[in-house]
């Protein structure tokens, strides 16, 4: 199972059982990431199934896949069963079950899989979002890798070992890096060279164990096959985090502007003028946002998505920007 950044669409982290070991991760990362094979996640996302078996897709011949012949046919694996987990409010995770050589998934298996899709990616999300962004954040410094064209460490300081250790966990292979830092690395390599497809950005955000969500970058220094990779690990601002918070309540597009405006002290009519929609309209939104928010009131609203979630990390008292996702100030009114 992974999770997906649902911004940039990048790995983040994962959990096995009876799959790869974990020295292969690097480089399976690599291929998801930017290598062309069958079933990669993203396509999976986009497609009309989000889900599809190895088998069928090779007619047969696992060997075309590139992953299969460096890393899952040497440890033994053979059909393999993938499904983005895609809901209306993004891609927030895929799965991948395994069977050994011998024996392929049947199409009735592809289906039911398929059909989980959104289930699986509304429990993720809420198991990803809900919790980890209740949680308390504490401050902590950035960290720095400096990363060798194998993506070895040349360099990093103690703020970054610290930030490995928690992304790693206390299960974990203190040899080898996290996911994430290898889907970043390789994307930031990719974006340089213009080979990046789709989302280009070398940056993913990643809730660790202790409930603290990381931001992580990378970028490339130098030029040239053996260019190193710059990674910076470093607590995630408000502002990268606020679209996570309206996507954690399921909240649409529209929704998230009339939240905006009734955190913003705008009564029914004043969002209806600046949305240019009737009051009435504007009302359905407000009862749509209210029972995703397990809500009643306007007030009850501002007070959850704000001071549950969002004042926290305004430790250093900075105001919201006005680009964020919302200012809040008194409500003109707590009416629904």
């Amino acid at each position: 199972m992974l999770t997906i950044d649902p911004a940039t669409l990048l790995p983040t982290s994962e959990v096995v059982e009876h799959g790869l070991p974990e020295a292969a991760l690097g480089r399976m990362a690599e291929i998801e990431v930017g290598e062309v094979d069958f079933n990669k996640f993203a396509e999976l996302a986009r497609a009309g199934l989000p889900a599809a078996s190895l088998s069928e897709s090779t007619h047969g011949q696992l060997d075309r896949s590139l992953r299969q012949r460096e890393l899952r046919r040497p440890n033994g694996l053979g059909d393999e069963l993938r499904a983005a987990l895609v809901a209306d409010s993004g891609t927030w995770g895929g799965i991948t079950l395994l069977r050994d050589t011998g024996r392929n998934f049947t199409a009735a298996e592809t289906g039911f899989l398929a059909s989980l899709s959104g289930h699986l990616a509304e429990g993720l999300r809420r198991a990803l979002l809900l919790s980890a962004l209740s949680a308390d954040p504490d401050a902590a410094d950035a960290g720095l890798l400096v990363l060798a064209p194998d993506n070895s460490v040349q360099l990093g300081n103690s703020a970054a070992q610290q930030w490995l250790d928690e992304l790693k966990g206390a299960d974990r292979d203190a040899n080898h890096l996290p996911l994430v830092v290898h889907a970043v690395a390789r994307r930031a390599r990719l974006a340089t060279a213009g080979q990046a497809t789709g989302e280009a950005t070398a940056r993913a955000r990643v809730p660790t164990p202790s409930g603290r969500w990381l931001l992580v970058r990378g970028s490339v220094l130098g030029d040239g096959p053996d260019a190193r990779i710059a990674v910076i690990l470093e607590p995630a601002p408000s502002p990268d985090l606020a679209p996570l918070i309206a996507a954690a309540y399921g909240l649409t597009d529209r929704e998230r502007l009339v939240t905006q405006l009734v955190a913003q002290g705008q009564s029914t009519a004043e969002i209806a003028t600046t949305l240019h929609l009737s009051p009435y309209t504007v009302q359905d939104h407000l009862k749509s946002i209210f029972d995703k928010a397990g809500v009643s009131a306007r007030g009850e609203l501002v007070a959850r998505l704000f001071f549950e979630h969002y004042a926290p990390r305004l430790a250093d008292g900075t105001p919201v920007a006005p680009t964020g996702w919302f200012t809040p100030k008194p409500t003109a009114d707590a009416a629904s």
